[in-house]
């Protein structure tokens, strides 16, 4: 049987992140055995946008208000060593 042909990536997103957000991404990856960073974070992307369980988001946010990590000291403990 044939495979669909995928659609090609061309479009590129450039983020900023702290340090310990990205640790938390590349974290979540090892973990879960994902090829990429760019795999990983598609991935996360997904799911964030198929999950029911959270709230909304803040209507009139700013930009900084929006974390990988929820703790405002930016620090970041592998769910293992909690």
């Amino acid at each position: 049987m044939a495979r669909t042909p995928k659609p090609k990536r061309t479009e590129r997103l450039q983020i900023m992140l702290a340090h310990v957000e990205l640790q938390a991404i590349d974290d979540w990856r090892y973990d879960n055995r994902i090829p990429t960073r760019a795999a990983a974070i598609r991935e996360l992307l997904r799911r964030g946008m198929v999950a029911e369980e959270l709230e909304p988001p803040e209507p009139n946010a700013e930009t900084g208000d929006y974390s990988v990590i929820t703790d405002d000291t930016l620090t970041y403990t592998r769910i293992q060593d909690r």
